[in-house]
């Protein structure tokens, strides 16, 4: 049995280099009946549990260490008994939100996620943020993006720790050389695909946002 693709939106706060912005964000949930992953616990440790439905969680895997992708993970942790898994990279970020809780085990370029007999290759993709990764399942022509890639363009560059120079690099290297039809399920708003956004590379640079 192949895995599934669930979808949750919760809402909270994203808050970095003192301002603070209502946000929306999409929590992806990969697995079958029996057991799933978590990519992003954003703001609702609750109901991302109550989403995966009795189901066991194998890990909490982390996009990247803004506050709004990691605020529920050690609460969706501590009720799951699910590891975190974060990139080295993003540690201070972390550390800004969860100071005294750190991630289970690391993420890295080449890594595979394995869930419910489908794999998930980690692309590490900074640029929105150093440790940024991106979790590619061929099997599923479907790859989840965090903030790196937007349905309309990059994630923003205009905050700490963030370059964009290396955003449109990772997007350049790293997705854009995945198949066209690869699906684009990003961290906030509607889903995209490569093919969609490829023609585009050159209006982002011009635009240089």
């Amino acid at each position: 049995m192949t895995a599934r693709i669930d979808h949750l939106v919760t809402s909270g706060t994203f808050a970095l280099d003192g301002g603070e912005w209502d946000v929306d964000n999409n929590v992806w949930i990969v697995g079958d009946d029996i057991e799933a992953i978590v990519i992003d616990a954003a703001h609702d440790a609750a109901a991302i549990e109550a989403a995966l439905g009795g189901r066991t969680l194998r890990a909490i895997v982390c996009t990247h260490a803004h506050n709004d992708h990691i605020d529920a993970a050690p609460a969706l942790a501590d009720a799951t008994g699910a590891p975190i898994l974060l990139h080295p990279d993003d540690l201070p970020l972390w550390k800004q939100t969860h100071p005294h809780r750190t991630p289970d085990a690391e993420l890295a370029e080449g890594q595979e996620v394995e869930i419910a007999g489908t794999t998930l290759q980690v692309l590490h993709t900074p640029g929105h943020a150093p440790g940024a990764v991106c979790l590619y399942a061929p099997e599923l022509a479907t790859v989840f993006t965090g903030d790196t890639l937007f349905q309309g363009g990059p994630g923003a560059t205009g905050r700490s720790f963030s370059h964009f120079p290396t955003i449109v690099e990772s997007i350049r290297d790293r997705l854009l050389a995945l198949p066209a039809e690869t699906t684009v399920r990003t961290g906030h708003g509607d889903s995209t695909t490569i093919g969609a956004e490829a023609p585009h590379l050159d209006e982002w640079i011009a635009r240089g946002h």
